[in-house]
């Protein structure tokens, strides 16, 4: 199945390199660009693209509000993707918040970036172990202030739901889950899908965040 991609950025020659790169691709289709955040909101809600390539830092409307008019309209399937330049820019956590499904720095290459776009699309994590770690100490730092009320969704889980809820938020993929549970990989896949499901989240990453404001995980957890 082809991947529609629009990309976001108010720098003309990003949107034309990543149309580029990505339009060699024979599962990626390059649907439209956007200039800036309101151009992306405005775009993606007429042409529905499977996953935004959205630059976090753009005048006017930034990437993050962006995000979070896109992922927050009622039935939206839209997946997307955030462009960062450095490793640890602090709007990372805040476009993790907004409903970001994962992160690239700018630098990444072409066939990152498609690779990206496709873990993306399939709604698996797309957050390094290096970069998981700092990200679940920020949340340890800044999350219980502003924390929503979402205890009573993950009661919603069983205990290995809500173990392997913990997984993910390690950052661990569904094999090394099944390792670590030693259980079949295919039993963990329906485990993730029952999670999305009971907590009404678009993908892994968002089920991370969502166990990282709540605590599930902790830095110095196992595994961290």
């Amino acid at each position: 199945m082809t991947i529609r991609v629009m990309i976001a950025d108010d720098q003309a020659m990003v949107r034309e390199a990543f149309s580029i790169l990505l339009g060699v691709q024979s599962d990626i289709e390059v649907v439209a660009t956007a200039e800036d955040g309101i151009d992306a909101v405005a775009k993606a809600g007429e042409l529905l693209p499977d996953v935004i390539v959205m630059d976090i830092r753009m005048p006017g409307l930034d990437g993050i509000e962006a995000t979070r008019r896109i992922t927050s309209r009622s039935g939206s399937a839209v997946k997307v993707l955030a462009l960062t330049t450095f490793n640890l820019d602090e709007y990372v956590y805040e476009a993790l918040r907004a409903g970001a499904s994962g992160f690239l720095l700018k630098d990444a290459s072409g066939l990152q970036l498609a690779e990206a776009v496709r873990v993306v699309a399939r709604g698996e994590a797309l957050l390094s172990p290096d970069l998981t770690k700092r990200l679940i100490a920020e949340f340890a730092r800044i999350g219980g202030a502003e924390k929503p009320p979402t205890g009573v969704r993950i009661g919603k889980l069983t205990d290995r739901e809500n173990e392997v809820l913990r997984r993910i938020a390690q950052g661990l993929s569904n094999a090394e889950i099944a390792e670590r549970l030693v259980v079949a990989e295919e039993t963990v896949k329906t485990h993730v899908g029952r999670i999305l499901h009971k907590l009404q989240l678009r993908d892994r990453t968002q089920a991370a965040v969502l166990a990282w404001e709540n605590g599930l995980v902790t830095p110095g957890a196992s595994g961290l």
